[in-house]
C-alpha cells in the first residue's frame, strides 16, 4: 500500500518543494509519514470541517493548496482554527500535505490549469525564476580503444536519466570538447587508466550539462555510478540563469480576440464569478497574462509582456493604478482563481498510483468571502 511518504515524494516529483518562495510553508504539514493511505481528501484550505469530512469518507490524509501552518506554532490549544484543524487532524490520525507556491511556480500547476480554463495558447512562464540552475562539468576518456562502449554517452545517458540535460522543451543536451587530461595515480589507488606511481596522459572528453539544484543529489549520485575513474573530477557552478519553465504566473493568447467586455463575460463564464473588479480598457483582449491567488505583485511583468488583460486576485485599491492605461487588471478574487487547483492535485494522484485508494475532492465550502449580486 502507498504510504504519505510516497504521496509527498510523488507531489514532489511534479512541484518540488525547492521552488518555493522563500515565506512558504509547504510539504508534509502534519501525520506519519509511515501511515499507510486508506483515501485523500483534496481542498484548497484545510479546515477542522474539512478534517471531519476526510474522516467522514473514510481518508486519512488532506492534500491542501494552502499551507494550514504558515507562521510558527508556538502551543496547541485550540485558540483558533488553525490550531483547532491540527488538533482534529492528529487526533483522527490525518496527514496534512500542503502544496503552495511549489506549485504555482511549475507548469502543469496552478497556473497552468488557470489558462486551460480561460482557453489561453500558446503559454510561456510571465516572470521565470532565476538562481535554480547549475552546470555540471566533467571529464571522461576519450581513447580509441573506448570507442565500443562510448564512454561518454554512458556517462551522459545517466546524468539525463536523472534529471540534466533539460533546456525548455529540449532533452539531452549536452556539450563536449576534447582535450587533454594528467594525473599520476598513488599508492593504494586502482585507476581505470594507468599505473600506481607513474604519471599518465589521456585524451579526454569534457562534458557539460545543465540541472535544477534540486536535482543536484540524484544526478551526482549518478555521475559516480557511471563515470569509470574512481576518482571523478567535476565542477558545478550555480548559474544566474532565468529558467523558462519555472516561476511565477503565465501569459498566453485567446484564440481570438474579445472586447473587454466579452472577455469579462468569459471570465465569470469560466471561473463561475458573479463579479469581476477591473480597471478600465477599450481596446480588444488577445494577449493575457495570468496568476492564481494574490498576484499583484506581477502586474509590472504583466504591462511589460504586453498583455493586453492581466487576471489574478487580491488586488488593492491603490494597485489597481498598475495597470497604467496599458492592459486591463481584473480581479477576479483569491478563492475563484485557484478553485481548480484539485483538479491539479487529483491528476497527479490518480496517475501517479495504482487506484488503491479512493481520491476525492472536498465537499466543504472554504472561500471565506460572500458575494450579494
Amino acid at each position: 500500500m502507498p504510504t504519505v511518504q510516497d504521496l509527498a515524494r510523488l507531489l514532489e516529483a511534479a512541484a518540488p518543494l525547492a521552488y518555493q518562495e522563500s515565506y512558504d510553508n509547504a510539504g508534509l504539514q502534519c501525520g506519519d509519514p509511515q501511515a499507510e493511505i486508506t483515501g485523500v481528501l483534496i481542498t484548497l484550505d484545510c479546515t477542522p470541517a474539512v478534517v471531519a469530512e476526510a474522516v467522514r469518507r473514510g481518508c486519512n490524509v488532506v492534500v491542501a493548496h494552502h499551507p494550514v501552518i504558515f507562521r510558527p506554532l508556538k502551543r496547541l490549544t485550540g485558540a483558533n482554527e488553525v490550531e483547532q484543524t491540527i488538533i482534529a487532524a492528529l487526533k483522527n490520525d490525518v496527514a496534512i500535505y500542503a502544496a503552495h507556491t511549489n506549485l504555482d511556480n511549475v507548469r502543469g500547476g496552478v497556473n497552468d490549469k488557470l489558462a486551460e480554463k480561460l482557453g489561453l495558447l500558446k503559454t510561456r512562464v510571465l516572470a521565470p525564476q532565476s538562481g535554480t540552475l547549475a552546470r555540471l562539468i566533467t571529464y571522461v576518456p576519450n581513447r580509441p580503444e573506448d570507442q565500443q562502449t562510448d564512454l561518454a554517452g554512458h556517462v551522459l545517458a545517466a546524468l539525463y536519466a536523472a534529471g540534466a540535460g533539460q533546456v525548455g522543451q529540449y532533452s539531452d543536451c549536452s556539450f563536449r570538447t576534447e582535450g587533454t587530461g594528467t594525473f599520476t595515480p598513488g599508492n593504494g589507488t586502482q585507476p581505470a587508466i594507468g599505473t600506481q606511481n607513474q604519471a599518465e596522459t589521456v585524451a579526454e572528453l569534457r562534458l557539460e550539462v545543465l540541472l535544477p539544484l534540486h536535482r543536484q543529489v540524484a544526478v551526482l549520485r549518478a555521475l559516480r555510478a557511471a563515470h569509470p575513474y574512481e576518482e571523478i573530477a567535476y565542477e558545478l557552478i550555480k548559474l544566474e540563469n532565468v529558467h523558462q519553465e519555472i516561476g511565477a504566473g503565465l501569459v498566453g493568447e485567446l484564440h481570438e480576440a474579445l472586447a473587454p467586455a466579452e472577455f469579462r463575460q468569459l471570465l465569470k463564464r469560466q471561473l463561475l464569478v458573479p463579479v469581476v473588479r477591473h480597471t478600465a480598457f477599450e481596446k480588444p483582449i488577445k494577449t493575457v497574462a495570468i496568476c492564481g491567488g494574490a498576484g499583484a505583485f506581477l502586474i509590472g511583468a504583466a504591462r511589460a509582456s504586453g498583455a493586453d488583460a492581466y487576471v489574478t486576485g487580491d488586488v488593492k485599491y491603490h494597485e489597481f493604478f498598475g495597470a497604467e492605461g496599458q492592459l486591463m487588471l481584473c480581479d477576479v478574487g483569491h478563492f475563484e482563481s485557484e478553485q481548480f487547483t484539485g483538479e491539479v492535485f487529483r491528476d497527479l494522484l490518480t496517475a501517479g498510483f495504482e487506484r488503491t485508494f479512493a481520491v476525492l475532492i472536498a465537499e466543504t465550502p472554504t472561500n471565506p468571502v460572500q458575494y450579494d449580486c
